[in-house]
Protein backbone atom coordinates (compact mmCIF):
# COMPACT_ATOMS: atom_id res chain seq x y z
CA UNK A 1 0.00 0.00 0.00
CA UNK A 2 1.47 3.23 -0.79
CA UNK A 3 0.93 5.89 1.16
CA UNK A 4 -2.47 7.57 0.92
CA UNK A 5 -1.34 10.83 2.97
CA UNK A 6 0.93 11.86 -0.07
CA UNK A 7 -2.37 12.29 -2.20
CA UNK A 8 -2.19 15.23 -0.11
CA UNK A 9 0.84 16.66 -1.84
CA UNK A 10 -0.73 19.57 -3.48
CA UNK A 11 -3.91 19.30 -2.52
CA UNK A 12 -5.54 22.95 -2.83
CA UNK A 13 -2.66 24.94 -2.68
CA UNK A 14 -0.48 26.86 -5.66
CA UNK A 15 2.90 25.29 -5.74
CA UNK A 16 5.38 22.48 -6.86
CA UNK A 17 4.48 18.98 -5.39
CA UNK A 18 5.57 19.12 -1.86
CA UNK A 19 5.52 23.03 -1.26
CA UNK A 20 2.97 25.64 -1.64
CA UNK A 21 3.66 29.15 -2.84
CA UNK A 22 0.71 31.32 -2.09
CA UNK A 23 0.37 32.72 1.47
CA UNK A 24 -0.78 36.64 1.09
CA UNK A 25 -3.78 37.23 -1.05
CA UNK A 26 -2.00 39.15 -3.30
CA UNK A 27 -0.58 36.00 -4.42
CA UNK A 28 -4.45 34.77 -5.24
CA UNK A 29 -5.08 38.19 -7.20
CA UNK A 30 -1.71 38.37 -9.08
CA UNK A 31 -0.09 35.38 -8.87
CA UNK A 32 3.59 36.95 -9.95
CA UNK A 33 4.78 38.62 -6.45
CA UNK A 34 8.42 37.13 -6.51
CA UNK A 35 9.40 40.76 -7.43
CA UNK A 36 6.93 42.83 -4.86
CA UNK A 37 8.19 45.18 -2.27
CA UNK A 38 5.56 44.99 0.07
CA UNK A 39 5.10 43.08 2.90
CA UNK A 40 4.11 40.01 0.99
CA UNK A 41 7.42 39.79 0.14
CA UNK A 42 8.78 38.08 3.53
CA UNK A 43 7.92 35.20 1.85
CA UNK A 44 8.55 36.00 -1.69
CA UNK A 45 11.26 38.67 -1.96
CA UNK A 46 12.86 39.13 1.42
CA UNK A 47 15.66 40.95 0.15
CA UNK A 48 13.02 43.31 -1.19
CA UNK A 49 12.01 44.85 1.45
CA UNK A 50 15.47 46.33 1.95
CA UNK A 51 12.90 48.98 -0.11
CA UNK A 52 10.01 48.52 1.98
CA UNK A 53 7.93 50.52 4.41
CA UNK A 54 10.23 52.00 7.50
CA UNK A 55 8.83 50.86 10.43
CA UNK A 56 6.72 47.50 11.15
CA UNK A 57 4.53 46.23 9.04
CA UNK A 58 1.80 43.22 9.84
CA UNK A 59 -0.20 41.13 7.57
CA UNK A 60 -3.02 38.84 8.38
CA UNK A 61 -4.47 36.46 5.80
CA UNK A 62 -7.27 33.79 5.31
CA UNK A 63 -8.12 31.38 2.43
CA UNK A 64 -10.72 29.08 1.63
CA UNK A 65 -9.51 26.24 -0.96
CA UNK A 66 -11.89 23.43 -1.97
CA UNK A 67 -11.29 20.67 -4.54
CA UNK A 68 -12.07 17.62 -6.18
CA UNK A 69 -9.33 14.70 -7.09
CA UNK A 70 -11.51 11.80 -9.04
CA UNK A 71 -9.91 8.28 -10.46
CA UNK A 72 -12.13 6.96 -13.47
CA UNK A 73 -11.62 3.42 -13.86
CA UNK A 74 -12.44 1.91 -18.10
CA UNK A 75 -12.67 -1.93 -17.35
CA UNK A 76 -14.08 -4.36 -19.64
CA UNK A 77 -16.28 -1.70 -21.22
CA UNK A 78 -17.67 -0.44 -18.13
CA UNK A 79 -16.60 3.38 -15.97
CA UNK A 80 -16.34 3.89 -12.59
CA UNK A 81 -16.03 7.04 -10.81
CA UNK A 82 -13.81 7.29 -7.25
CA UNK A 83 -14.70 10.84 -6.34
CA UNK A 84 -12.29 11.96 -3.83
CA UNK A 85 -13.39 14.93 -2.62
CA UNK A 86 -10.32 17.61 -0.69
CA UNK A 87 -10.94 20.17 1.75
CA UNK A 88 -9.06 22.18 4.55
CA UNK A 89 -10.68 24.47 6.82
CA UNK A 90 -10.18 28.55 6.45
CA UNK A 91 -5.88 28.51 6.03
CA UNK A 92 -4.53 31.71 7.59
CA UNK A 93 -0.56 32.91 6.96
CA UNK A 94 0.69 35.90 9.18
CA UNK A 95 3.64 38.17 7.79
CA UNK A 96 5.74 40.77 9.86
CA UNK A 97 8.48 43.32 9.10
CA UNK A 98 10.70 45.62 10.56
CA UNK A 99 12.91 48.39 9.02
CA UNK A 100 15.62 50.75 9.77
CA UNK A 101 18.01 52.40 7.45
CA UNK A 102 19.22 49.77 5.36
CA UNK A 103 18.35 46.89 7.61
CA UNK A 104 15.27 44.54 7.71
CA UNK A 105 13.93 41.38 9.23
CA UNK A 106 10.99 40.05 8.67
CA UNK A 107 8.84 36.74 9.24
CA UNK A 108 5.82 34.76 7.57
CA UNK A 109 3.90 32.27 9.33
CA UNK A 110 2.03 29.26 7.93
CA UNK A 111 1.35 26.13 5.96
CA UNK A 112 4.10 25.81 3.77
CA UNK A 113 3.48 22.35 2.07
CA UNK A 114 0.23 20.68 1.22
CA UNK A 115 -2.73 21.75 3.95
CA UNK A 116 -5.92 19.76 3.67
CA UNK A 117 -8.16 16.50 3.91
CA UNK A 118 -9.33 14.09 1.39
CA UNK A 119 -11.50 11.32 1.42
CA UNK A 120 -12.74 8.92 -1.33
CA UNK A 121 -15.46 7.53 0.47
CA UNK A 122 -16.01 4.22 -2.14
CA UNK A 123 -12.27 2.97 -1.75
CA UNK A 124 -10.20 3.71 -4.42
CA UNK A 125 -9.05 1.42 -7.69
CA UNK A 126 -5.97 -0.19 -6.56
CA UNK A 127 -6.81 -1.20 -2.99
CA UNK A 128 -10.46 -2.24 -3.94
CA UNK A 129 -8.95 -4.72 -7.38
CA UNK A 130 -6.44 -5.80 -5.00
CA UNK A 131 -8.65 -7.37 -2.64
CA UNK A 132 -10.97 -9.17 -4.85
CA UNK A 133 -8.51 -10.73 -7.25
CA UNK A 134 -7.01 -12.30 -3.74
CA UNK A 135 -10.05 -13.62 -3.09
CA UNK A 136 -10.68 -14.44 -6.69
CA UNK A 137 -7.35 -16.81 -6.45
CA UNK A 138 -9.38 -18.97 -4.10
CA UNK A 139 -12.54 -18.99 -5.68
CA UNK A 140 -14.42 -16.57 -3.87
CA UNK A 141 -15.79 -13.76 -6.45
CA UNK A 142 -17.32 -10.62 -6.22
CA UNK A 143 -20.77 -11.45 -6.67
CA UNK A 144 -20.70 -13.63 -3.24
CA UNK A 145 -20.21 -10.72 -0.75
CA UNK A 146 -19.99 -7.25 -0.36
CA UNK A 147 -16.97 -4.85 -0.72
CA UNK A 148 -16.62 -1.93 1.90
CA UNK A 149 -14.13 0.56 0.97
CA UNK A 150 -13.04 3.95 2.14
CA UNK A 151 -9.79 6.15 1.73
CA UNK A 152 -8.89 9.17 3.40
CA UNK A 153 -5.79 10.96 4.41
CA UNK A 154 -4.30 14.35 5.80
CA UNK A 155 -1.10 16.50 5.02
CA UNK A 156 -0.10 19.78 6.65
CA UNK A 157 3.27 20.88 6.70
CA UNK A 158 3.59 24.25 9.05
CA UNK A 159 6.48 26.81 9.08
CA UNK A 160 7.49 29.73 10.49
CA UNK A 161 10.40 31.38 9.28
CA UNK A 162 12.79 34.58 9.78
CA UNK A 163 15.01 36.39 7.51
CA UNK A 164 17.51 39.42 7.67
CA UNK A 165 17.69 42.07 4.51
CA UNK A 166 20.58 44.43 4.19
CA UNK A 167 20.81 46.81 1.30
CA UNK A 168 24.60 46.25 0.68
CA UNK A 169 24.92 49.19 -2.59
CA UNK A 170 21.99 51.99 -3.03
CA UNK A 171 20.74 49.29 -6.32
CA UNK A 172 21.40 45.91 -4.30
CA UNK A 173 20.65 44.01 -1.26
CA UNK A 174 20.97 40.60 -0.01
CA UNK A 175 18.67 38.24 2.58
CA UNK A 176 19.55 35.48 4.21
CA UNK A 177 16.79 32.86 6.55
CA UNK A 178 15.58 30.03 8.16
CA UNK A 179 12.49 27.91 8.13
CA UNK A 180 11.25 25.36 10.71
CA UNK A 181 9.03 22.89 9.21
CA UNK A 182 6.92 21.05 11.22
CA UNK A 183 4.97 17.31 9.54
CA UNK A 184 1.51 16.29 11.12
CA UNK A 185 -0.30 13.57 8.51
CA UNK A 186 -2.71 10.82 8.91
CA UNK A 187 -3.69 8.10 6.85
CA UNK A 188 -6.80 5.59 7.47
CA UNK A 189 -8.64 3.15 5.63
CA UNK A 190 -10.14 -0.03 5.11
CA UNK A 191 -11.16 -2.41 2.42
CA UNK A 192 -13.50 -5.38 3.49
CA UNK A 193 -15.29 -7.98 2.18
CA UNK A 194 -18.28 -8.71 4.15
CA UNK A 195 -21.53 -10.46 4.27
CA UNK A 196 -20.53 -13.63 2.58
CA UNK A 197 -23.21 -16.34 2.81
CA UNK A 198 -20.77 -19.29 4.46
CA UNK A 199 -18.16 -17.31 5.79
CA UNK A 200 -19.95 -13.56 6.94
CA UNK A 201 -16.68 -11.46 7.14
CA UNK A 202 -14.51 -12.78 4.10
CA UNK A 203 -11.01 -10.50 4.27
CA UNK A 204 -10.05 -7.33 5.12
CA UNK A 205 -7.46 -4.85 5.47
CA UNK A 206 -7.19 -1.93 8.09
CA UNK A 207 -5.34 0.94 8.06
CA UNK A 208 -4.97 3.89 10.79
CA UNK A 209 -1.82 5.72 11.16
CA UNK A 210 -0.41 9.01 11.99
CA UNK A 211 3.02 10.19 10.84
CA UNK A 212 4.88 13.43 12.67
CA UNK A 213 8.29 14.96 11.79
CA UNK A 214 10.38 18.05 11.31
CA UNK A 215 12.61 19.52 9.16
CA UNK A 216 14.63 22.99 8.59
CA UNK A 217 15.13 25.05 5.19
CA UNK A 218 18.06 27.60 4.83
CA UNK A 219 17.30 30.11 2.13
CA UNK A 220 18.82 33.20 0.50
CA UNK A 221 17.52 35.93 -1.60
CA UNK A 222 19.15 39.02 -3.56
CA UNK A 223 17.36 42.01 -4.78
CA UNK A 224 18.47 44.45 -7.71
CA UNK A 225 16.14 47.91 -7.79
CA UNK A 226 16.80 50.65 -9.93
CA UNK A 227 14.08 52.95 -11.03
CA UNK A 228 11.39 50.93 -12.51
CA UNK A 229 13.42 48.00 -12.41
CA UNK A 230 13.47 45.23 -10.10
CA UNK A 231 15.33 42.30 -10.79
CA UNK A 232 15.04 39.33 -7.74
CA UNK A 233 16.71 35.81 -7.43
CA UNK A 234 15.45 33.50 -4.27
CA UNK A 235 17.09 29.58 -3.23
CA UNK A 236 15.88 27.81 -0.71
CA UNK A 237 17.60 24.42 -0.16
CA UNK A 238 15.76 21.28 -0.05
CA UNK A 239 14.33 20.44 3.21
CA UNK A 240 14.35 16.46 4.82
CA UNK A 241 11.34 15.50 6.17
CA UNK A 242 11.36 11.65 7.52
CA UNK A 243 8.29 11.68 9.69
CA UNK A 244 7.31 8.59 11.92
CA UNK A 245 4.81 6.77 12.05
CA UNK A 246 2.41 6.33 15.04
CA UNK A 247 0.59 2.88 14.00
CA UNK A 248 -2.91 2.50 15.86
CA UNK A 249 -4.12 -0.02 13.59
CA UNK A 250 -2.74 -2.32 10.83
CA UNK A 251 -4.58 -5.50 9.87
CA UNK A 252 -4.41 -7.42 7.31
CA UNK A 253 -5.90 -11.22 5.80
CA UNK A 254 -8.17 -13.46 5.40
CA UNK A 255 -11.51 -14.33 7.97
CA UNK A 256 -11.21 -17.02 10.49
CA UNK A 257 -14.03 -19.09 8.90
CA UNK A 258 -12.00 -19.03 5.00
CA UNK A 259 -8.45 -19.95 6.96
CA UNK A 260 -10.42 -22.87 8.55
CA UNK A 261 -11.62 -23.60 5.40
CA UNK A 262 -9.40 -23.77 3.47
CA UNK A 263 -7.16 -25.89 5.95
CA UNK A 264 -9.90 -28.26 5.85
CA UNK A 265 -10.18 -28.40 2.12
CA UNK A 266 -7.16 -27.29 -0.02
CA UNK A 267 -3.76 -29.45 0.76
CA UNK A 268 -2.03 -26.75 -0.87
CA UNK A 269 -3.45 -24.38 1.77
CA UNK A 270 -1.00 -24.05 4.12
CA UNK A 271 1.32 -22.75 0.64
CA UNK A 272 -1.58 -20.22 -0.36
CA UNK A 273 -1.86 -18.61 2.71
CA UNK A 274 1.83 -18.03 2.84
CA UNK A 275 1.37 -16.56 -0.25
CA UNK A 276 -1.15 -14.07 0.61
CA UNK A 277 0.45 -13.11 3.64
CA UNK A 278 3.80 -12.13 1.68
CA UNK A 279 1.43 -10.07 -0.93
CA UNK A 280 -0.23 -8.22 2.18
CA UNK A 281 3.28 -7.32 3.92
CA UNK A 282 4.88 -5.73 0.78
CA UNK A 283 1.59 -3.20 0.95
CA UNK A 284 1.61 -2.98 5.17
CA UNK A 285 5.29 -3.05 6.13
CA UNK A 286 5.92 0.82 5.49
CA UNK A 287 2.68 1.39 8.04
CA UNK A 288 4.86 -0.95 11.18
CA UNK A 289 4.82 1.57 14.25
CA UNK A 290 8.05 3.21 14.07
CA UNK A 291 8.63 2.88 10.72
CA UNK A 292 9.51 6.43 8.67
CA UNK A 293 8.79 7.79 4.96
CA UNK A 294 10.18 10.32 3.47
CA UNK A 295 8.63 13.61 2.45
CA UNK A 296 10.85 15.78 1.67
CA UNK A 297 10.49 19.41 0.43
CA UNK A 298 12.68 19.99 -2.87
CA UNK A 299 15.23 22.74 -3.15
CA UNK A 300 13.39 25.78 -5.12
CA UNK A 301 14.62 28.83 -7.61
CA UNK A 302 12.95 31.61 -8.12
CA UNK A 303 13.77 34.37 -10.45
CA UNK A 304 11.48 37.16 -10.92
CA UNK A 305 11.90 40.72 -13.06
CA UNK A 306 8.80 43.54 -12.39
CA UNK A 307 8.65 46.66 -13.89
CA UNK A 308 6.78 50.28 -13.00
CA UNK A 309 5.41 51.40 -16.64
CA UNK A 310 4.01 54.29 -14.53
CA UNK A 311 3.12 55.31 -11.55
CA UNK A 312 -0.43 53.42 -11.50
CA UNK A 313 0.74 50.30 -13.68
CA UNK A 314 3.02 47.91 -12.51
CA UNK A 315 3.85 44.14 -14.50
CA UNK A 316 5.85 40.59 -13.09
CA UNK A 317 6.98 38.11 -14.59
CA UNK A 318 8.27 34.89 -13.39
CA UNK A 319 9.86 31.76 -12.83
CA UNK A 320 9.93 28.73 -10.14
CA UNK A 321 11.69 25.27 -10.87
CA UNK A 322 10.99 22.70 -8.04
CA UNK A 323 13.98 20.39 -7.93
CA UNK A 324 12.19 17.19 -7.43
CA UNK A 325 13.93 14.40 -8.51
CA UNK A 326 16.71 14.99 -5.96
CA UNK A 327 13.79 15.51 -3.23
CA UNK A 328 13.59 11.82 -1.92
CA UNK A 329 9.77 10.45 -1.81
CA UNK A 330 8.15 7.45 -0.42
CA UNK A 331 10.27 4.29 -2.69
CA UNK A 332 12.28 6.64 -4.22
CA UNK A 333 8.88 7.76 -6.49
CA UNK A 334 10.85 10.77 -7.51
CA UNK A 335 13.22 8.61 -9.98
CA UNK A 336 9.90 8.14 -12.14
CA UNK A 337 9.62 11.99 -13.13
CA UNK A 338 10.82 13.41 -16.09
CA UNK A 339 11.86 16.35 -14.73
CA UNK A 340 11.84 18.38 -11.39
CA UNK A 341 8.51 21.26 -11.73
CA UNK A 342 8.70 23.97 -13.86
CA UNK A 343 5.95 27.00 -12.76
CA UNK A 344 5.88 29.81 -15.22
CA UNK A 345 4.14 32.99 -13.73
CA UNK A 346 2.82 36.76 -14.95
CA UNK A 347 1.19 39.28 -13.40
CA UNK A 348 0.02 43.19 -13.78
CA UNK A 349 -1.55 45.55 -11.38
CA UNK A 350 -3.39 48.72 -11.77
CA UNK A 351 -3.93 51.39 -9.37
CA UNK A 352 -7.10 53.15 -10.15
CA UNK A 353 -6.84 55.85 -7.37
CA UNK A 354 -5.29 56.34 -4.01
CA UNK A 355 -7.39 54.07 -2.77
CA UNK A 356 -7.92 51.71 -5.25
CA UNK A 357 -6.26 48.88 -7.04
CA UNK A 358 -6.97 45.64 -9.36
CA UNK A 359 -5.13 43.35 -10.41
CA UNK A 360 -4.46 39.50 -12.25
CA UNK A 361 -2.29 37.00 -13.20
CA UNK A 362 -1.34 33.53 -14.27
CA UNK A 363 0.32 30.07 -13.80
CA UNK A 364 1.35 27.59 -16.05
CA UNK A 365 2.60 24.34 -13.90
CA UNK A 366 4.14 21.67 -15.74
CA UNK A 367 5.18 18.66 -13.17
CA UNK A 368 7.30 16.36 -15.35
CA UNK A 369 4.85 13.35 -14.67
CA UNK A 370 4.89 9.98 -15.94
CA UNK A 371 3.27 6.61 -15.69
CA UNK A 372 5.42 5.23 -12.98
CA UNK A 373 5.13 8.67 -10.86
CA UNK A 374 0.75 8.21 -11.03
CA UNK A 375 -0.62 6.41 -8.25
CA UNK A 376 -4.30 5.94 -6.58
CA UNK A 377 -3.15 7.57 -3.79
CA UNK A 378 -0.91 9.83 -5.01
CA UNK A 379 -1.09 11.77 -8.29
CA UNK A 380 -0.74 15.32 -9.77
CA UNK A 381 -2.25 16.93 -13.16
CA UNK A 382 -0.52 19.44 -14.98
CA UNK A 383 -1.99 23.19 -14.74
CA UNK A 384 -3.08 26.65 -15.83
CA UNK A 385 -3.82 29.01 -12.86
CA UNK A 386 -5.65 32.31 -13.56
CA UNK A 387 -6.59 35.01 -10.32
CA UNK A 388 -7.86 37.71 -10.18
CA UNK A 389 -8.85 40.54 -7.46
CA UNK A 390 -8.40 44.11 -6.00
CA UNK A 391 -7.16 46.26 -3.08
CA UNK A 392 -8.80 48.45 -1.20
CA UNK A 393 -6.38 51.38 0.76
CA UNK A 394 -8.80 51.89 3.71
CA UNK A 395 -6.53 55.03 4.67
CA UNK A 396 -2.67 55.45 4.76
CA UNK A 397 -2.40 52.43 7.30
CA UNK A 398 -4.29 49.58 6.31
CA UNK A 399 -4.63 48.11 3.71
CA UNK A 400 -7.75 45.19 2.77
CA UNK A 401 -6.97 42.63 0.32
CA UNK A 402 -9.50 40.17 -1.54
CA UNK A 403 -8.42 37.25 -4.37
CA UNK A 404 -9.44 34.54 -6.07
CA UNK A 405 -7.64 31.95 -8.30
CA UNK A 406 -9.00 29.12 -10.19
CA UNK A 407 -6.54 26.04 -11.51
CA UNK A 408 -7.68 24.45 -14.88
CA UNK A 409 -5.92 20.45 -15.14
CA UNK A 410 -5.26 18.48 -17.83
CA UNK A 411 -6.61 15.19 -17.49
CA UNK A 412 -4.10 12.00 -17.09
CA UNK A 413 -4.64 8.84 -18.37
CA UNK A 414 -2.82 5.60 -17.39
CA UNK A 415 -2.74 2.06 -18.27
CA UNK A 416 -3.41 0.09 -15.37
CA UNK A 417 -3.20 -3.87 -15.17
CA UNK A 418 -7.05 -3.91 -14.37
CA UNK A 419 -7.77 -1.67 -16.85
CA UNK A 420 -7.22 2.91 -17.86
CA UNK A 421 -7.41 5.20 -15.18
CA UNK A 422 -8.04 8.68 -15.55
CA UNK A 423 -6.66 11.27 -13.53
CA UNK A 424 -8.20 14.68 -13.05
CA UNK A 425 -8.61 17.28 -10.33
CA UNK A 426 -10.58 20.97 -9.80
CA UNK A 427 -9.19 23.37 -7.53
CA UNK A 428 -10.53 26.69 -6.80
CA UNK A 429 -9.35 29.23 -3.86
CA UNK A 430 -10.49 32.14 -2.07
CA UNK A 431 -8.84 34.74 0.10
CA UNK A 432 -9.30 37.94 2.24
CA UNK A 433 -6.39 40.31 4.45
CA UNK A 434 -5.50 43.02 5.91
CA UNK A 435 -2.06 44.63 5.86
CA UNK A 436 -1.23 46.96 8.65
CA UNK A 437 1.63 50.09 8.42
CA UNK A 438 2.79 51.35 11.38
Amino acid sequence: MVAVVAMLAATAMAGGLMTNTNYHIAFDRMMARGATLDIDAAYSNPAGLAWGHEGFQLSLNFQKPWQYRDIELTSNGQKTLYEGKASAPIVPALFASYKKDRWAVSTMIGIVGSGGFVEYKQGVPMFNVLLQSMLASNGITPDTYTLDSEMKGKQYIYGGQVNFTYKILDCFSAAVGIRANYYDGYYRGHVKAVEHPMFGDVAKLLLDVDQKGWGVTPMISVNYHQGPLTLTARYEFRTKLNPKNETNILDAGLGAKVVEYMVKTDPNAEAKLAALQAQLGAYTTPYEDGARTRYDMPALLSVAAGYEFTPKLRATLEYHFFDDKNAKMANDRQNELKHGTHEFLAGVEYDINEKFTVSCGAQRTDYGLADGYQQNTSFACDSWSIGMGGAWNINEQVRLNAGYFISLYSNYDKQAVYGLETFSRTNNVIGIGLDWKF
